[in-house]
């Protein structure tokens, strides 16, 4: 026999044996239900915004003081 017909018959048996070991691990995930009301974005739900260094003498608006300080008097 060529070398070419004994190259595609290894390589479909190679091919059906890949098949067959992706069909067997992929059964298991599809059976299983997801209940969890997981909508697969997949990593972890951060609810608090990132902290944010800012630059010295930089604040932020909801960090500003609520009351004015009242201006000392000045003497003349």
């Amino acid at each position: 026999m060529s070398s070419l017909v004994i190259d595609l018959f290894l390589l479909g048996i190679a091919y059906i044996i890949l098949i067959y070991f992706v069909a067997t691990m992929t059964k298991n995930t599809l059976r299983r239900k997801n209940d969890s009301g997981d909508d697969g974005d997949g990593g972890i739900e951060v609810t608090s915004p990132p902290k944010i260094d800012l630059p010295p003498g930089v604040i932020w608006p909801s960090d500003s003081p609520t009351r004015k300080p009242k201006p000392e008097p000045v003497e003349f």
